[in-house]
């Protein structure tokens, strides 16, 4: 079919420069080449142009059913099959994703974490409810050697949060190739693992006040050195099932900071905050002060509420722990 303003007509031939159609190949992917048929090897490398250079995932990602004690409440499909199905459906169009099934779940790699997060936040608004692991960096073996991929990363901030910024990406062990200044705005090059790149969007955008800007591609395998960065924060963990309660929230908000707030469903052993020391806690956010006879049932809590920090599904995959 040909291409005439928004319509589409049927043609038995076109000419070269024409934009197309075609319909009827089950198995063909981006890059690959429709061409007459061949009479001998050397006409047909003559006719085959050749494949387009698609960088290779980076990270990886599981996804299963939900198996919390909420699952089956939001989404519309929910079984593995119907999963596994959007899943692949996915591979016709997008030739950076990669989706292999490894007993009843699937590892799904991508190019990055915004990658990932824009499938599982298109996928969610489909209709479909499951639940995600934590974002892990794709590793190779080579002749016994590990090698973990590094990415190209340009950052650009205002002068002013340029030093902060680099003492984040040397806390993370990044290289910087190149940095200069132009009015006002200072440009950053660094080299850095994948691995540990990991959460520096966010961090980015809070110690720029939501100015600064990161862009990276991939660079290449290097061996790895072993060094990971590891979340220097547990978490606050609820204590049973029920509805969240002003009175217990008060109570436990200067443990750390809260990702929930008054009159909210939760089960035994949801996140429901970040702890500001490194172990996890049990916390109950359910508890209801008691009934006195000095005080009725109409008496409110005492003290200010700070307001919880509700995650994006961005800051969700940086901030998960492996078992979480």
């Amino acid at each position: 079919m040909t291409f005439e303003g928004l319509e589409r007509n049927d043609a038995d031939e076109v000419s070269a420069g024409d934009i197309v159609a075609i319909s009827g190949i089950a198995e063909i992917t981006i890059g690959e080449t429709i061409a007459g048929v061949a009479t001998d090897a050397a006409e047909q490398a003559r006719l085959r142009l050749p494949l387009l250079a698609i960088e290779e995932p980076t990270i990886k990602m599981t996804f299963n059913i939900n198996t919390s004690p909420f699952g089956g409440r939001e989404g519309q499909f929910k079984t593995g099959s119907q999963l596994k199905a959007r899943l692949y459906k996915e591979l016709e169009t997008d030739v950076a994703l990669k989706v292999e099934e490894v007993g009843g779940k699937w590892t799904v790699s991508g190019r990055g974490e915004l990658h990932l997060a824009i499938l599982i936040e298109r996928m969610r608004r489909e209709g479909y409810e499951f639940e995600v692991g934590r974002p892990r960096a794709i590793t190779k073996v080579s002749d016994g050697v590990k090698l973990t991929p590094w990415e190209k990363v340009y950052i650009e901030t205002p002068d002013e949060y340029a030093g902060a910024v680099i003492q984040n990406m040397n806390k993370r062990h990044g290289e910087m190739i190149d940095m200069n200044s132009q009015e006002g705005v200072t440009y950053l090059e660094f080299d850095i693992a994948t691995k540990n790149l990991f959460g520096m969007r966010g961090d980015l955008l809070t110690t720029t006040k939501g100015i600064g800007t990161i862009n990276t591609n991939f660079l290449e395998f290097r061996v790895d050195d072993g060094i990971s960065l590891n979340r220097d924060h547990g978490s606050l963990v609820a204590y049973e099932n029920g509805i969240t309660r002003l009175y217990g929230l008060i109570n436990i908000q200067d443990r750390g900071v809260l990702f929930v707030g008054a009159n909210e469903s939760v089960y035994k052993g949801q996140v429901v905050g970040q702890n500001a020391r490194e172990e996890d806690i049990e916390v109950n956010v359910c508890k209801e002060k008691k009934l006195s006879n000095m005080r009725s049932k109409g008496d409110g809590p005492q003290g200010h509420f700070n307001t919880p920090k509700k995650m994006s599904l961005e800051e969700a995959l940086e901030y998960i722990d492996d078992s979480e």
